[in-house]
């Protein structure tokens, strides 16, 4: 016997939320919350282990720890999150009902016994292969199915939101091109099944080999194609927190794309060419050719490199735009003195988007160049990166936006308002510090993996400049403060959920409600600087670009130290 299904519209923000799909994300985005709860857990570990005063950890625990810590935050917190956003940017967005939601229900089911089957198998103490788990380094059974089956589970609901998509064509409840927001995250759907497939493909030849079957992975074949997972990870959490960067653009300040051909066209570019930047792990493998790497990492990348600058200054631009159409127009600054920076949904992103650009995106195409590479490979530098854009530019984005979700989605008022205004504050702020710190650690040489920097009791070992001792220490305290704001994101969110006043769920209906087709977007003339209609972010690009530029140039002259001419 099938559910009636019924469209609840949510009072506070006039979304429509079809019975099945509120429920998948819900269970979604919790289940999520639990396992970044895991993940936060387990850093604290890690951190005080590579904080030389502390040195908590033994060698054979802190590897075991660091293989949880990097599964459950890269691939089980970001990927539970992404799948409700997948469904809220179909379902909810373009106010259609979803589509087979006992298969969704089955993928969610999948993801959650393959997550568990996966952590087990680590903490039992045979798989601490940690998240680059290469062959023939082997890992138990188990550690290789946990991940497949979720893999599984995580496809089915990406198949999902596609029919969601045909479901709101075929049923004409929207009018038009689908949403910005939805683009978005059809391009995040796209890129993770490229990502999914391929963890699958060379992911189950490995859990045959652990099983005993007489089969050969070869591993340079392993290593090029696990990258296509590894780091093609990261580009679905790129897609799916722009498009929710385009959401609260929308939803703080009523902005709209300053030009959605050009916003559109940057989500081409990432389908097109985001997944190549996963040769920039490879750039020191001898097996692989420089022409392929210099094509992967420098000409094709840089499509997906102008995509995320193209985001980058139309966001904020929309943002400007909006403001100053409501009159915060004196000088170039006014509309970001004057935004609501105490509403977490809105600073949160920001600072998201700063760090993200600045932080995550100069250094990732510095480690693009395949000479430039040489000097932080596999140094504490390379985690201090992806700091920037998973935990800046994803986890801070998607903090920001459960801010938003706890009373229109989950029916509750929020908790601890003040405690949720300064979270991302100190959130984002220590992580810029966290990534900073440690990528001046790896441009000393640290170690990125290494249980013991000092290497004590070995026969050769090596003694670091004081400076890198004292980054690791500054390492292991901004570590702490960002361990800190993560318990305060999940205290306000768990506690919301437990203990907030339940709000009014709004009026229900057998039927949706079509969405209107959108005005086309027009931007006023009457104010900017010198033709422009978002100067201050254009002056902002620009100091983006003498940041990168000066920043590019500073490690060719590094480089040039370490490799003499004679």
């Amino acid at each position: 016997m099938s559910v009636a299904t019924t469209y609840r519209t949510c009072p506070r923000s006039g979304l429509q939320f079809e019975s099945q799909a509120e429920k998948l994300m819900t269970a979604h985005a919790v289940v999520a919350v639990v396992w970044l709860l895991v993940g936060g857990l387990l850093a604290i570990g890690v951190v005080l282990t590579r904080w030389p005063a502390v040195h908590w950890l033994e060698a054979d625990t802190f590897y075991q720890v660091l293989t949880a810590h990097g599964i459950d935050m890269l691939i089980f917190w970001l990927i539970f999150f992404e799948i409700a956003i997948l469904y809220f940017c179909s379902s909810t967005l373009l106010r259609c009902r979803i589509a087979t939601p006992k298969i969704a229900w089955l993928g969610f089911a999948l993801m959650i016994i393959g997550s568990v089957v996966n952590n087990i198998a680590v903490y039992r103490g045979a798989s601490s292969v940690m998240m680059t788990s290469y062959v023939p380094m082997m890992a138990e059974p188990n550690f290789y199915l946990g991940l497949i089956l979720f893999a599984v589970g995580a496809l089915i609901g990406c198949f999902v939101f596609f029919g969601t998509l045909a479901v709101g064509k075929r049923e004409k409840t929207y009018d038009g091109s689908m949403p910005l927001v939805t683009m978005g995250a059809l391009t995040a759907a796209i890129i993770a099944v490229f990502t999914l497939l391929s963890g699958a493909i060379i992911l189950i030849p490995t859990w045959l080999m652990s099983l005993g079957v007489p089969i050969h992975v070869d591993p340079l074949a392993y290593r090029t194609v696990w990258w296509a997972l590894g780091h093609s990870s990261q580009q679905i959490n790129v897609a799916a927190h722009i498009s929710v960067w385009y959401l609260v653009a929308a939803v703080v300040f009523g902005a709209k794309p300053m030009s959605e051909r050009v916003s559109r066209t940057a989500f081409l570019l990432y389908i097109l060419f985001l997944q190549l930047a996963s040769a920039h792990h490879l750039l020191a493998d001898p097996g692989l050719s420089t022409p392929w790497k210099i094509v992967n990492t420098s000409y094709f990348m840089y499509f997906a490199v102008l995509a995320s600058m193209l985001h980058g200054l139309t966001v904020p631009g929309a943002m400007e735009v909006a403001q100053r159409n409501k009159g915060f127009t004196k000088g170039l600054f006014e509309w970001l003195r004057k935004a609501p920076w105490s509403n977490p949904t809105f600073s949160g992103v920001f600072i998201s988007i700063v760090g993200f650009g600045f932080l995550g995106g100069i250094t990732g195409v510095m480690m693009g160049t395949e000479q430039l590479n040489m000097i932080i490979h596999n140094t504490i530098y390379v985690p201090g990166h992806f700091h920037a854009t998973v935990v800046v530019g994803t986890t801070l984005t998607f903090m920001a936006l459960t801010y938003y979700l706890i009373p229109v989605l989950f029916k509750r008022e929020m908790i601890a308002p003040t405690l949720a205004r300064w979270q991302p504050y100190l959130f984002g702020l220590s992580m810029y510090f966290f990534c900073l710190v440690m990528m001046g650690a790896g441009t000393l040489g640290v170690s990125r993996r290494h249980w013991d920097m000092a290497f004590q009791g070995a026969a050769l070992a090596y003694e670091w400049p004081g400076a890198a001792y004292l980054m690791m220490g500054l390492v292991g305290i901004g570590g702490i403060a960002a361990i800190t704001g993560g318990a305060i994101y999940i205290y306000v969110t768990v506690g919301s959920l437990l203990w907030g006043r339940r709000l009014e769920g709004g009026s229900t209906s057998p039927k949706f409600t079509p969405v209107a087709r959108a005005a086309p977007t027009v931007v006023a003339q009457s104010y900017g600087s010198a033709g422009f209609a978002a100067p201050g972010t254009f002056v902002l690009a620009m100091v983006f670009l003498l940041a990168f530029v000066l920043y590019y140039f500073i490690n060719w002259k590094y480089l040039s130290t370490l490799w003499g001419l004679s």
